[in-house]
Protein backbone atom coordinates (compact mmCIF):
# COMPACT_ATOMS: atom_id res chain seq x y z
CA UNK A 1 0.00 0.00 0.00
CA UNK A 2 1.35 3.84 -1.07
CA UNK A 3 -1.59 5.70 0.80
CA UNK A 4 -2.32 7.14 -2.33
CA UNK A 5 -6.15 7.46 -2.68
CA UNK A 6 -7.70 6.12 -5.31
CA UNK A 7 -9.43 8.81 -7.86
CA UNK A 8 -13.34 8.18 -7.83
CA UNK A 9 -14.93 6.43 -10.71
CA UNK A 10 -16.67 8.79 -12.82
CA UNK A 11 -19.87 8.49 -12.85
CA UNK A 12 -22.45 6.18 -14.65
CA UNK A 13 -24.32 6.35 -17.77
CA UNK A 14 -28.08 6.48 -17.21
CA UNK A 15 -28.53 3.91 -20.54
CA UNK A 16 -25.72 1.46 -20.52
CA UNK A 17 -23.72 1.81 -17.20
CA UNK A 18 -20.62 3.17 -19.08
CA UNK A 19 -18.25 5.88 -17.65
CA UNK A 20 -19.82 9.40 -17.87
CA UNK A 21 -17.24 12.27 -18.20
CA UNK A 22 -18.56 15.77 -17.19
CA UNK A 23 -17.63 18.68 -19.23
CA UNK A 24 -19.56 21.69 -18.21
CA UNK A 25 -20.70 22.49 -14.33
CA UNK A 26 -23.66 25.30 -14.48
CA UNK A 27 -23.80 25.66 -10.79
CA UNK A 28 -27.02 25.64 -8.65
CA UNK A 29 -29.90 25.45 -10.68
CA UNK A 30 -33.79 25.65 -9.78
CA UNK A 31 -36.88 24.01 -11.56
CA UNK A 32 -36.59 26.46 -14.74
CA UNK A 33 -40.46 26.29 -15.17
CA UNK A 34 -41.26 26.95 -11.07
CA UNK A 35 -42.19 30.80 -11.49
CA UNK A 36 -42.39 31.60 -7.83
CA UNK A 37 -45.22 33.95 -6.22
CA UNK A 38 -43.32 36.55 -3.65
CA UNK A 39 -44.30 34.40 -0.86
CA UNK A 40 -42.45 31.19 -2.38
CA UNK A 41 -39.06 32.71 -2.30
CA UNK A 42 -36.73 30.56 0.17
CA UNK A 43 -38.91 27.41 -0.47
CA UNK A 44 -37.08 26.21 -4.33
CA UNK A 45 -35.72 22.85 -5.01
CA UNK A 46 -32.41 23.67 -6.37
CA UNK A 47 -29.60 20.81 -8.07
CA UNK A 48 -26.11 20.85 -9.90
CA UNK A 49 -26.73 21.42 -13.66
CA UNK A 50 -23.52 19.45 -14.37
CA UNK A 51 -23.45 17.82 -17.84
CA UNK A 52 -21.56 14.68 -19.28
CA UNK A 53 -21.15 12.36 -22.26
CA UNK A 54 -20.82 8.52 -21.87
CA UNK A 55 -17.68 7.01 -23.32
CA UNK A 56 -19.35 3.80 -24.19
CA UNK A 57 -22.77 4.62 -26.26
CA UNK A 58 -22.08 8.59 -26.50
CA UNK A 59 -24.96 10.17 -24.99
CA UNK A 60 -24.60 13.05 -23.26
CA UNK A 61 -26.91 13.78 -20.34
CA UNK A 62 -26.94 15.49 -16.89
CA UNK A 63 -25.38 14.02 -13.74
CA UNK A 64 -27.62 14.82 -11.63
CA UNK A 65 -31.85 14.25 -12.34
CA UNK A 66 -34.83 17.07 -10.61
CA UNK A 67 -37.73 14.71 -9.62
CA UNK A 68 -40.31 14.45 -12.76
CA UNK A 69 -43.11 15.55 -10.42
CA UNK A 70 -40.92 18.64 -9.57
CA UNK A 71 -40.61 19.93 -13.14
CA UNK A 72 -44.00 18.76 -14.08
CA UNK A 73 -46.56 20.06 -11.90
CA UNK A 74 -50.49 20.57 -12.42
CA UNK A 75 -49.66 24.44 -12.91
CA UNK A 76 -46.67 24.29 -15.27
CA UNK A 77 -47.02 27.11 -17.03
CA UNK A 78 -45.53 26.63 -20.90
CA UNK A 79 -48.16 26.32 -23.34
CA UNK A 80 -47.19 25.85 -27.15
CA UNK A 81 -49.96 28.01 -28.68
CA UNK A 82 -48.58 31.22 -27.40
CA UNK A 83 -46.23 31.24 -30.46
CA UNK A 84 -47.57 31.66 -33.87
CA UNK A 85 -44.08 29.62 -35.10
CA UNK A 86 -44.86 26.93 -32.73
CA UNK A 87 -48.78 26.31 -33.82
CA UNK A 88 -47.90 26.46 -37.43
CA UNK A 89 -44.99 24.08 -36.96
CA UNK A 90 -47.34 21.02 -34.87
CA UNK A 91 -50.13 22.38 -37.53
CA UNK A 92 -47.91 20.95 -40.38
CA UNK A 93 -47.03 17.67 -38.15
CA UNK A 94 -50.69 17.10 -37.65
CA UNK A 95 -51.09 16.90 -41.68
CA UNK A 96 -48.43 14.75 -42.23
CA UNK A 97 -49.47 12.01 -39.68
CA UNK A 98 -53.32 12.45 -41.10
CA UNK A 99 -51.35 12.08 -44.67
CA UNK A 100 -48.84 9.36 -44.27
CA UNK A 101 -49.00 7.39 -41.01
CA UNK A 102 -52.93 7.50 -39.90
CA UNK A 103 -54.32 6.39 -43.47
CA UNK A 104 -56.89 3.26 -41.87
CA UNK A 105 -60.22 3.75 -40.73
CA UNK A 106 -59.78 4.51 -36.65
CA UNK A 107 -56.32 4.51 -36.49
CA UNK A 108 -55.02 5.61 -32.85
CA UNK A 109 -52.82 8.36 -32.08
CA UNK A 110 -51.26 9.24 -28.53
CA UNK A 111 -49.20 12.10 -28.10
CA UNK A 112 -46.97 11.87 -25.30
CA UNK A 113 -46.85 15.08 -23.01
CA UNK A 114 -49.64 16.59 -25.48
CA UNK A 115 -49.68 20.23 -23.48
CA UNK A 116 -52.49 22.37 -24.36
CA UNK A 117 -53.03 20.14 -27.41
CA UNK A 118 -51.84 22.92 -30.38
CA UNK A 119 -50.64 19.99 -32.63
CA UNK A 120 -53.72 17.34 -31.47
CA UNK A 121 -56.49 19.49 -32.05
CA UNK A 122 -55.77 19.50 -36.01
CA UNK A 123 -56.14 16.06 -35.64
CA UNK A 124 -59.38 16.18 -33.55
CA UNK A 125 -60.99 18.22 -36.11
CA UNK A 126 -59.94 15.78 -38.76
CA UNK A 127 -61.93 13.13 -36.85
CA UNK A 128 -59.02 11.38 -36.34
CA UNK A 129 -59.83 9.06 -33.29
CA UNK A 130 -56.72 10.81 -30.85
CA UNK A 131 -55.46 10.75 -26.76
CA UNK A 132 -53.20 13.44 -25.39
CA UNK A 133 -51.68 12.29 -22.25
CA UNK A 134 -49.93 14.78 -19.84
CA UNK A 135 -49.40 15.01 -16.17
CA UNK A 136 -50.36 18.92 -15.91
CA UNK A 137 -53.77 19.30 -15.26
CA UNK A 138 -54.13 22.88 -16.44
CA UNK A 139 -52.77 22.28 -19.90
CA UNK A 140 -55.04 19.59 -20.22
CA UNK A 141 -57.65 21.83 -19.64
CA UNK A 142 -56.54 23.76 -22.36
CA UNK A 143 -56.60 20.83 -24.35
CA UNK A 144 -60.02 19.68 -23.37
CA UNK A 145 -61.30 23.50 -24.27
CA UNK A 146 -60.06 22.89 -27.80
CA UNK A 147 -61.66 19.71 -28.45
CA UNK A 148 -58.70 17.34 -27.26
CA UNK A 149 -59.13 14.52 -25.46
CA UNK A 150 -56.19 14.38 -22.78
CA UNK A 151 -55.57 12.02 -20.02
CA UNK A 152 -54.50 13.54 -17.33
CA UNK A 153 -50.96 11.13 -16.27
CA UNK A 154 -47.54 10.30 -16.58
CA UNK A 155 -46.90 8.24 -20.11
CA UNK A 156 -44.95 5.21 -18.74
CA UNK A 157 -45.58 1.37 -18.43
CA UNK A 158 -48.78 1.47 -16.02
CA UNK A 159 -50.65 4.27 -18.05
CA UNK A 160 -50.33 2.60 -21.92
CA UNK A 161 -50.98 -0.85 -20.35
CA UNK A 162 -54.33 1.33 -19.05
CA UNK A 163 -54.70 3.10 -22.57
CA UNK A 164 -54.30 -0.13 -24.58
CA UNK A 165 -56.53 -1.88 -22.72
CA UNK A 166 -59.22 0.87 -22.72
CA UNK A 167 -58.56 2.12 -26.39
CA UNK A 168 -56.81 -0.45 -28.42
CA UNK A 169 -53.29 -0.53 -30.17
CA UNK A 170 -51.84 3.28 -31.32
CA UNK A 171 -51.04 3.15 -34.86
CA UNK A 172 -48.73 6.57 -34.15
CA UNK A 173 -47.36 7.68 -31.04
CA UNK A 174 -45.57 11.10 -31.16
CA UNK A 175 -43.98 13.20 -28.66
CA UNK A 176 -41.90 16.75 -29.21
CA UNK A 177 -39.62 18.08 -26.58
CA UNK A 178 -40.92 15.82 -24.24
CA UNK A 179 -38.58 12.70 -24.64
CA UNK A 180 -35.21 14.04 -23.48
CA UNK A 181 -37.21 15.24 -20.24
CA UNK A 182 -37.52 11.70 -18.79
CA UNK A 183 -34.07 10.45 -16.62
CA UNK A 184 -35.54 7.05 -16.70
CA UNK A 185 -36.15 6.72 -20.24
CA UNK A 186 -36.89 3.11 -20.07
CA UNK A 187 -40.34 3.59 -18.78
CA UNK A 188 -40.70 5.69 -22.01
CA UNK A 189 -40.22 2.66 -24.33
CA UNK A 190 -41.62 0.07 -22.14
CA UNK A 191 -44.68 2.17 -22.48
CA UNK A 192 -44.24 2.64 -26.23
CA UNK A 193 -43.85 -0.74 -26.32
CA UNK A 194 -47.09 -2.12 -24.59
CA UNK A 195 -48.66 0.58 -26.32
CA UNK A 196 -47.74 0.22 -30.05
CA UNK A 197 -49.48 -1.81 -32.89
CA UNK A 198 -46.68 -4.18 -34.20
CA UNK A 199 -46.85 -1.73 -37.17
CA UNK A 200 -46.80 0.82 -35.54
CA UNK A 201 -44.73 4.12 -35.56
CA UNK A 202 -43.09 6.09 -32.64
CA UNK A 203 -42.18 9.71 -33.83
CA UNK A 204 -40.28 12.01 -31.70
CA UNK A 205 -39.33 15.77 -31.91
CA UNK A 206 -35.66 16.93 -29.76
CA UNK A 207 -33.06 19.46 -30.03
CA UNK A 208 -30.51 18.38 -31.40
CA UNK A 209 -27.38 18.14 -29.89
CA UNK A 210 -24.90 18.90 -33.24
CA UNK A 211 -27.23 22.46 -33.35
CA UNK A 212 -26.53 23.29 -29.61
CA UNK A 213 -22.47 22.96 -30.03
CA UNK A 214 -22.67 24.26 -33.19
CA UNK A 215 -24.47 27.50 -32.14
CA UNK A 216 -23.63 27.73 -28.49
CA UNK A 217 -27.23 27.03 -27.48
CA UNK A 218 -26.10 26.66 -23.87
CA UNK A 219 -29.49 27.81 -22.44
CA UNK A 220 -30.91 24.83 -24.01
CA UNK A 221 -29.13 23.03 -20.92
CA UNK A 222 -31.86 22.88 -18.22
CA UNK A 223 -33.73 20.50 -15.71
CA UNK A 224 -36.38 19.47 -18.53
CA UNK A 225 -33.76 18.66 -20.96
CA UNK A 226 -31.84 15.64 -19.72
CA UNK A 227 -30.43 14.46 -22.59
CA UNK A 228 -29.07 15.69 -25.42
CA UNK A 229 -30.01 13.91 -28.28
CA UNK A 230 -27.93 12.88 -31.30
CA UNK A 231 -28.62 10.51 -34.24
CA UNK A 232 -25.91 8.14 -32.92
CA UNK A 233 -26.92 7.94 -28.96
CA UNK A 234 -30.48 7.77 -30.07
CA UNK A 235 -29.71 4.72 -32.32
CA UNK A 236 -27.83 2.96 -29.70
CA UNK A 237 -30.28 3.91 -27.50
CA UNK A 238 -33.47 2.80 -29.18
CA UNK A 239 -31.66 -1.06 -30.07
CA UNK A 240 -31.72 -1.00 -25.88
CA UNK A 241 -35.50 -1.47 -25.88
CA UNK A 242 -35.52 -3.56 -28.90
CA UNK A 243 -36.48 -1.00 -31.42
CA UNK A 244 -34.65 0.23 -34.80
CA UNK A 245 -34.03 3.88 -35.84
CA UNK A 246 -34.93 4.02 -39.50
CA UNK A 247 -35.22 7.94 -40.37
CA UNK A 248 -34.65 10.58 -39.35
CA UNK A 249 -35.34 14.62 -40.28
CA UNK A 250 -33.24 17.69 -39.03
CA UNK A 251 -35.72 20.93 -38.26
CA UNK A 252 -35.85 24.09 -37.86
CA UNK A 253 -37.78 24.29 -34.74
CA UNK A 254 -36.09 25.60 -31.45
CA UNK A 255 -33.04 26.56 -32.96
CA UNK A 256 -32.35 23.27 -34.74
CA UNK A 257 -33.99 20.17 -33.94
CA UNK A 258 -34.17 16.19 -35.21
CA UNK A 259 -37.33 14.11 -35.86
CA UNK A 260 -36.60 10.52 -35.22
CA UNK A 261 -39.22 7.64 -36.48
CA UNK A 262 -38.92 4.44 -34.66
CA UNK A 263 -40.49 1.12 -35.11
CA UNK A 264 -40.06 -2.47 -34.34
CA UNK A 265 -37.32 -4.23 -35.94
CA UNK A 266 -38.32 -5.14 -39.46
CA UNK A 267 -41.56 -3.29 -39.58
CA UNK A 268 -40.06 -0.44 -42.32
CA UNK A 269 -36.90 -0.11 -43.86
CA UNK A 270 -34.08 2.14 -42.50
CA UNK A 271 -33.62 5.55 -44.56
CA UNK A 272 -30.68 6.56 -45.89
CA UNK A 273 -30.74 9.50 -44.00
CA UNK A 274 -30.02 7.69 -40.29
CA UNK A 275 -26.45 6.88 -41.76
CA UNK A 276 -25.55 10.56 -43.87
CA UNK A 277 -26.09 11.56 -40.30
CA UNK A 278 -24.06 9.65 -37.91
CA UNK A 279 -21.34 9.91 -40.52
CA UNK A 280 -21.76 14.19 -40.41
CA UNK A 281 -21.64 13.42 -36.73
CA UNK A 282 -18.40 11.63 -37.00
CA UNK A 283 -16.59 14.70 -39.16
CA UNK A 284 -17.82 17.09 -36.78
CA UNK A 285 -17.20 15.41 -33.62
CA UNK A 286 -20.28 15.04 -32.12
CA UNK A 287 -19.44 12.07 -30.05
CA UNK A 288 -15.91 13.67 -29.08
CA UNK A 289 -15.21 14.58 -25.44
CA UNK A 290 -12.67 17.25 -26.52
CA UNK A 291 -15.91 19.14 -28.49
CA UNK A 292 -17.65 19.38 -25.42
CA UNK A 293 -15.15 20.78 -23.56
CA UNK A 294 -14.13 23.12 -26.16
CA UNK A 295 -18.20 24.29 -26.14
CA UNK A 296 -17.65 23.99 -22.13
CA UNK A 297 -14.94 27.14 -22.16
CA UNK A 298 -17.10 28.91 -25.13
CA UNK A 299 -20.14 29.17 -22.32
CA UNK A 300 -17.65 30.51 -19.97
CA UNK A 301 -16.54 33.14 -22.07
CA UNK A 302 -20.11 33.80 -22.72
CA UNK A 303 -21.05 34.29 -19.70
CA UNK A 304 -18.70 36.97 -18.91
CA UNK A 305 -19.49 38.76 -21.93
CA UNK A 306 -22.96 39.27 -21.05
CA UNK A 307 -22.74 39.81 -17.31
CA UNK A 308 -20.11 43.21 -18.49
CA UNK A 309 -21.84 44.42 -21.44
CA UNK A 310 -25.37 44.54 -18.49
CA UNK A 311 -23.51 46.01 -15.86
CA UNK A 312 -21.85 48.65 -18.78
CA UNK A 313 -25.56 49.37 -19.63
CA UNK A 314 -26.65 50.02 -16.38
CA UNK A 315 -23.71 52.34 -15.11
CA UNK A 316 -23.84 54.14 -18.26
CA UNK A 317 -27.81 54.80 -17.09
CA UNK A 318 -29.17 52.67 -19.69
CA UNK A 319 -32.74 50.72 -19.38
CA UNK A 320 -32.40 46.98 -20.11
CA UNK A 321 -35.58 44.44 -19.85
CA UNK A 322 -35.88 40.73 -20.55
CA UNK A 323 -38.25 39.76 -22.98
CA UNK A 324 -40.11 36.28 -23.03
CA UNK A 325 -40.02 34.74 -19.40
CA UNK A 326 -38.42 31.00 -21.37
CA UNK A 327 -37.09 28.16 -19.61
CA UNK A 328 -33.88 28.78 -21.10
CA UNK A 329 -33.59 31.83 -19.31
CA UNK A 330 -33.52 30.57 -15.89
CA UNK A 331 -30.14 28.69 -17.16
CA UNK A 332 -28.62 32.32 -18.18
CA UNK A 333 -30.07 34.23 -14.81
CA UNK A 334 -28.51 31.84 -13.11
CA UNK A 335 -25.31 30.97 -14.03
CA UNK A 336 -24.58 34.27 -14.91
CA UNK A 337 -26.42 35.41 -11.75
CA UNK A 338 -28.36 38.17 -13.41
CA UNK A 339 -31.14 39.32 -10.85
CA UNK A 340 -33.09 42.64 -10.91
CA UNK A 341 -30.37 44.86 -10.44
CA UNK A 342 -29.16 44.19 -14.23
CA UNK A 343 -32.48 43.13 -15.95
CA UNK A 344 -35.30 44.84 -13.58
CA UNK A 345 -38.31 42.80 -15.54
CA UNK A 346 -39.14 40.07 -17.97
CA UNK A 347 -41.87 40.97 -19.67
CA UNK A 348 -44.17 37.79 -21.23
CA UNK A 349 -47.42 37.04 -22.61
CA UNK A 350 -48.24 33.84 -20.97
CA UNK A 351 -50.85 34.66 -18.39
CA UNK A 352 -49.67 31.81 -15.64
CA UNK A 353 -46.32 33.55 -15.58
CA UNK A 354 -47.47 37.08 -15.11
CA UNK A 355 -47.03 38.51 -11.83
CA UNK A 356 -44.66 36.08 -10.41
CA UNK A 357 -40.60 35.84 -10.32
CA UNK A 358 -38.26 34.18 -12.49
CA UNK A 359 -36.67 30.60 -11.13
CA UNK A 360 -33.84 31.49 -8.70
CA UNK A 361 -33.00 34.62 -10.37
CA UNK A 362 -36.49 36.00 -8.55
CA UNK A 363 -37.00 38.65 -11.56
CA UNK A 364 -40.54 40.01 -11.62
CA UNK A 365 -42.60 38.70 -14.64
CA UNK A 366 -44.56 41.46 -16.34
CA UNK A 367 -47.63 41.60 -18.59
CA UNK A 368 -46.35 41.89 -22.37
CA UNK A 369 -48.19 45.28 -22.42
CA UNK A 370 -45.72 46.67 -19.96
CA UNK A 371 -42.83 46.46 -22.65
CA UNK A 372 -44.08 49.35 -24.40
CA UNK A 373 -44.71 51.52 -21.20
CA UNK A 374 -42.46 53.08 -22.01
CA UNK A 375 -39.34 51.03 -24.36
CA UNK A 376 -36.37 50.28 -22.84
CA UNK A 377 -33.32 51.03 -24.29
CA UNK A 378 -32.29 47.36 -24.69
CA UNK A 379 -34.27 43.75 -24.71
CA UNK A 380 -32.46 41.05 -23.26
CA UNK A 381 -34.05 38.36 -25.55
CA UNK A 382 -34.36 34.87 -24.05
CA UNK A 383 -36.55 33.82 -26.73
CA UNK A 384 -34.18 34.42 -29.33
CA UNK A 385 -35.49 30.77 -30.84
CA UNK A 386 -38.42 32.93 -31.89
CA UNK A 387 -36.32 35.96 -32.75
CA UNK A 388 -38.05 36.38 -36.26
CA UNK A 389 -41.48 36.47 -35.31
CA UNK A 390 -40.82 38.39 -31.83
CA UNK A 391 -38.68 40.96 -33.97
CA UNK A 392 -41.17 41.56 -36.66
CA UNK A 393 -44.16 41.94 -34.02
CA UNK A 394 -42.08 44.65 -31.98
CA UNK A 395 -40.76 46.73 -35.36
CA UNK A 396 -41.88 49.96 -33.11
CA UNK A 397 -39.17 48.99 -29.89
CA UNK A 398 -36.46 48.98 -32.99
CA UNK A 399 -38.20 52.55 -34.37
CA UNK A 400 -37.93 53.96 -31.42
CA UNK A 401 -34.29 53.58 -30.88
CA UNK A 402 -34.23 49.84 -28.51
CA UNK A 403 -32.08 47.25 -29.27
CA UNK A 404 -31.71 43.64 -28.68
CA UNK A 405 -29.33 42.06 -26.99
CA UNK A 406 -28.57 38.45 -28.15
CA UNK A 407 -26.33 35.97 -26.55
CA UNK A 408 -26.02 33.17 -28.94
CA UNK A 409 -23.77 32.17 -30.80
CA UNK A 410 -21.90 35.13 -28.92
CA UNK A 411 -23.07 38.48 -26.91
CA UNK A 412 -23.66 40.80 -29.36
CA UNK A 413 -26.41 44.12 -30.28
CA UNK A 414 -28.79 44.25 -33.16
Amino acid sequence: MNGRKQAPAPPACRLCAGPLHEWVDLGPQPVSNAFLRPEDVGRESIFRLAVGICADCTMVQQLEAMPTDSMFRADYPYRSRTSAGLRNHFEQVARWLHRDLLVRPGDLVVEIGSNDGVMLRTLAAAGVRHLGVDPSAGAAQAAAAAGVRVRVDFFDERSAQAIRAEEGAARVVFSANTISHVADIGTIFRGVDRLLAPDGVFVFEDRYVGDIVEHAYFDQIYDEHFYLFAVRSVAAMVARFGFDLVDVERIPIHGGSLRFTVVRPGAHERQPSVLKMIEDEARFGVAELDTYLRFGRQIDRIGGDLVALLTDLRDAGHRVVGYGATSKSATVTNYCGIGPDLVPFICDTTAEKQGRLSPGAHIPIRPHATFSDPYPDYALLFAWNHAEEIMAKERRFVEQGGRWILYVPHVHII
